[in-house]
């Protein structure tokens, strides 16, 4: 018998499809998806949530936009939380040439954000796929930064909607696309740390970055982004490359041939595609280099 759900303002839907809402386009349902109205909404469904004892034990998952996620096809068991929408995408500036910005907003707004207002130090954030979330979970970064060298603290909530906030950077523990922070807390928002520059000169280094990614990278075709972590003093394209896995295909998957660190979905794949296809080119790079390489891709659910 399904658990009686607390009432919310957002939305509540059992065994919702969640291919429609990550990048890939690929995975199979949530057994319980809440799109919550506001912060307000969310802290009081978690709270609610923890006071019940038949949900308490129900698993928690929180996912962003899902630029950077494999949904298995067997779906997500348990309630998975998605933040996203315009009041958790909120974008402020602060004195002292700071950004803060919800875990919803898109990681290009917030670098927008700070162009407009002069602040330089963030550009690299429009190079980024997905949210400020995101970023902050895995410390997200390109091009010679990354979240841990610009972060000043971020709001984070607890299973039963407790709010604390999160200073200094150190108390994330952050190391290579990694953060030592309990699975169960959320992000709500984060303040960044940027230094005066001149508008036309973020502007343009802004472009570059653009053209760059749109030149190196399969941007327009349903992919994940950086599939595997970059070795000590390697990087993951190159090893797939030359193992020879350019182009390869599993089902409706295959290697991205602009850039080999991208799986794509050419249209008819599974999540086990993608997936079995990711870790075809790991034992080749194994057996080819003895290195091991490391999903950078989140993957959550059941096969």
């Amino acid at each position: 018998m399904s658990p009686t759900l607390p009432e919310v303002r957002g939305r509540l839907l059992r065994d919702e499809p969640l291919a429609p809402y990550t990048w890939f386009r690929v995975g199979g349902p949530a057994d319980i998806l809440f799109l919550p109205a506001d912060p307000q909404d969310l802290t009081t469904f978690l709270a609610r949530v923890q006071d019940d004892p038949a949900l308490r034990s129900l698993p928690v998952t929180v996912i962003g936009v899902g630029s950077n996620l494999i949904v298995r096809d067997g779906g997500v068991r348990g309630i998975v939380i998605r933040l996203a929408g315009r009041a958790f995408a909120e974008i402020e500036v602060l004195e002292g040439h700071r950004i803060r910005a919800g875990a919803g907003a898109l990681d290009s707004m917030v670098a927008k954000a700070a162009a407009k207002a002069g602040i330089a130090g963030l550009e690299f954030y429009v190079g980024v796929p997905g949210t400020i979330g995101g970023a902050l979970c895995m410390n997200a970064g390109c091009y010679g930064r990354e979240t841990k060298d610009v972060l000043v603290e971020a709001t984070v909530f607890d299973r039963g909607g407790v709010q604390t906030m999160i200073s200094p950077v150190g108390a994330f523990g952050y190391t290579y696309r990694r953060n030592a922070m309990p699975d169960t807390m959320v992000f709500l928002d984060a303040t960044f740390q940027g230094e005066p520059g001149d508008v036309a000169e973020i502007e343009q280094k802004m472009a570059l970055i653009t053209s760059q990614r749109e030149q190196s990278q399969p941007i327009r075709d349903k992919t994940g982004g950086s599939t595997f972590k970059n070795p000590p003093g390697e990087n993951a394209w190159k090893l797939i490359d030359r193992a020879g896995f350019r182009g390869a295909r599993r089902g409706g998957a295959q290697v991205s041939e602009k850039h080999c660190n991208f799986l794509i979905n050419t249209g008819s794949a599974t999540a086990a595609d993608i997936e079995d296809l990711g870790e075809e080119v790991r034992a080749g790079v194994k057996a080819a280099f003895d290195v091991q390489l490391e999903w950078e891709i989140k993957r959550i659910g059941e096969r």
